[in-house]
């Protein structure tokens, strides 16, 4: 299996089948940032590499995709330390995305995403603290999913900002994502309940390219099918904008809490912007930072309260489509700033997103995304699947 579209960390790592199961004959990769025992994690950043030594166990979750008969075949590029958005790596170069080889593949899941965008295997794990399973989904115009936090393993998975941190995963067809789903979701999320209210973010659809604002409302009336009403609502009084800040902050101290004694122990070397970016991490102190703590919980009450417990937020998952490659870093931090207002969301609320490859914007491919109430991650995924094969049907 060639590796034209430089996805992979290693193709030659492969696991057998544990057991007969849901998932026979379905190959899948992963991140290079879950154990395997035996292999050693590179994390987007040779010095991790070489510092850390071969995993004494396999995670949970790739332990249950095998004994539901799935095949694992090959470790995936990933962002350094997964702090980005983007899938340019210094260290080990771009992942070439399918949809469009000229743009990037985005962040920081971007080998798992290229893998199967361009059909090397059925499905693949990534992780999502920011965004990083939605935005290379978006990108390279498949489906991605990130759980409610805590509602799939994290166990012998690499850390980033453990209060985020999501195992997520992508498919080309919502029926596999589903699949899948049903095998990693812990039982508390595998609730049952018809998702009847629809709610269009009217900030969050203004933050849109204008182009792709046509293409947005042009599902309404299938989501109008789907639900029993929809209703347009800001999601944000004071701006996502200030929720992003929010957001920032407290990963950014979270990430210099789990990697900052390694950082300056290995002293590695980081490619354009991220050094910077961990640098800042360093400055923030839990008691300059009260407000923000408390600011999340109001926030996850918002969100909660304007979901109900039966509401899904319909938002655009990224601003447009992905940007072209090689693109100065003050440029691609711009482009964050405002991707990050809507990826916040999910983040800070601890909320199930699933993201479809719907939106269109000069032929390149952008997702939709949608939000659940909590621990309905399993009826967000059938919802999903299930107006999917709405949208087929009416040609769109």
């Amino acid at each position: 299996m060639g590796d034209q579209y430089e996805a992979y960390v290693d193709q030659d790592v492969e696991l057998p089948p544990k057991a007969s199961g849901a998932l026979n004959g379905f190959s899948f990769s992963v991140k290079d940032v879950f154990s395997i025992k035996g292999y050693t994690n590179h994390a987007g950043n040779p010095h991790w590499h070489k510092t850390h030594s071969p995993a004494v166990q396999t995670s949970p979750v790739i332990e249950r995709l095998l004994e539901n008969g799935a095949k694992l075949r090959g470790t995936t590029h990933t962002d350094e330390l997964m702090y980005s958005l983007n899938g340019e790596n210094a260290h080990y170069g771009t992942p070439v995305n399918p949809a469009n080889p000229s743009l990037i593949p985005g962040g920081s899941s971007s080998g798992s995403a290229v893998a199967v965008a361009a059909g090397k295997v059925d499905f693949a794990l990534g992780t999502d603290t920011g965004g990083s399973v939605r935005i290379p989904a978006s990108y390279c115009g498949i489906f991605g999913f990130r759980p409610t936090h805590g509602a799939v393993s994290i166990e012998n998975v690499i850390p980033l900002a453990q209060s985020f941190d999501t195992v997520g995963w992508f498919a080309r067809n919502p029926n596999l994502l589903m699949e899948v789903g049903k095998i990693l979701l812990q039982e508390e999320s595998s609730k049952q309940k018809k998702l009847s209210n629809g709610l269009v973010g009217e900030d969050a659809l203004a933050l849109l390219d204008n182009s792709g604002k046509k293409s947005f409302l042009s599902y309404l009336p299938t989501i109008e099918r789907t639900v029993e009403t929809v209703r347009n609502v800001v999601i944000s009084k004071e701006g996502l904008r200030q929720w992003f800040g929010v957001f920032k902050v407290l990963q950014g101290m979270e990430i210099w809490q789990q990697h900052g004694e390694w950082i300056e122990t290995a002293n590695p070397s980081f490619g354009p912007g991220l050094a910077e970016r961990f640098t800042w991490t360093k400055t923030l102190k839990q008691k300059d930072h009260v407000f923000d703590f408390e600011k999340r919980e109001i926030i996850r009450e918002k969100v909660e309260m304007l979901l109900g417990g039966d509401g899904i937020l319909i938002i655009p998952t990224a601003p447009g489509p992905a940007p072209e490659k090689g693109l100065p870093p003050e440029v691609l931090e711009e482009r964050r700033e405002r991707t990050m207002q809507l990826l916040c969301m999910a983040g800070l609320a601890g909320l199930p997103q699933v993201t479809m490859p719907l939106l269109e914007i000069d032929g390149n491919p952008v997702g939709l995304s949608v939000i659940a109430p909590r621990h309905y991650d399993l009826s967000l995924l059938k919802w999903a699947s299930h107006f999917s094969e709405e949208i087929a049907g009416t040609g769109l």
